[in-house]
């Protein structure tokens, strides 16, 4: 009985292994592949030559030739020309994200008729744990909505919004705090106002993601004054009413159901 009780124990925790490293190998493989397609999509799009901002403390800081001439060549859709094979491609892209010096260089989509589809499928709409970054359904990219909130998962391989964690950090706002967020229409370069967490737990936490378009003055001061107050350090950044802001909102582990946030207001 002992020996049947071993070797039936031995079968078990060879079964758990092997399950293990199927997972751990399929992980690895579906990264490289999430990867290549990845850089290929970068590829696709040209990669403009942007400058800094001139320094300043307030959402009032002007960009100055931003990305190449004014002239920005367009479609006959409107659509800026370096896009326009990835949409072609996917249909559901509203935009483009980058942070430079990170691995955050994606398109952004939308499905407005079907919410979070984005949030378990990729670009190919095949379901996947990577997702895709997505803009909140409800929000006008175009308009644009006085905010617009952009998921994305935390994934282990570093891509996606993962760099978004080292922001919790003020020494990376310091040396980087900049998001080059486009439409489809046109370059829009934002400054990080402020990064905090909180909980996505209904009735708990800031409802960040709610915000869509303020109702007025007070309402958007109010949506601003919360997330400084949650916010881990002083950026000196405070936007006003009219600017336009986005949050980045991923997974964060210190909250039960924790939300990483990292707020921005558009520069140009």
């Amino acid at each position: 009985m002992k020996k049947v009780v071993v070797t039936l124990t031995i079968a078990l925790l060879v079964l758990i292994f092997a399950v293990s490293a199927w997972m751990v190998g399929s992980y690895l493989v579906e990264s490289r592949q999430q990867a290549k397609e990845n850089e290929e999509l970068a590829n696709m799009v040209s990669k403009p030559t942007e400058t800094q901002p001139t320094s300043g403390t307030t959402a009032a800081t002007t960009v100055e030739g931003t990305f190449g001439s004014a002239d920005n060549l367009v479609d006959a859709n409107g659509v800026l020309e370096e896009y326009s094979e990835a949409l072609a491609k996917y249909p559901d892209m509203v935009g483009w994200i980058r942070i430079d010096g990170t691995k955050l260089n994606y398109p952004v989509m939308q499905t407005p008729d079907r919410p979070n589809y984005y949030l378990d499928h990729n670009l190919n709409g095949v379901s996947s744990a990577w997702g895709a970054i997505y803009a909140r359904e409800e929000c006008d990219i175009n308009k644009p909505s006085d905010n617009i909130t952009l998921y994305g998962h935390h994934m282990r391989d570093g891509s996606m919004f993962a760099c978004l964690d080292t922001y919790k950090y003020k020494k990376t706002w310091d040396n980087n705090p900049l998001i080059f967020f486009d439409t489809l229409h046109g370059y829009h370069v934002y400054k990080i106002f402020a990064v905090f967490t909180t909980s996505a737990n209904i009735g708990e936490g800031f409802s960040y993601h709610q915000m869509i378009d303020a109702k007025d003055k007070k309402d958007f001061d109010d949506f601003i004054a919360k997330c400084k107050e949650l916010s881990l350090y002083d950026t000196g950044v405070t936007p006003e009413y009219g600017d336009k802001t986005i949050c980045l909102s991923t997974c964060e582990y210190s909250h039960d159901n924790g939300r990483l946030v990292v707020a921005a207001v558009r520069l140009s």
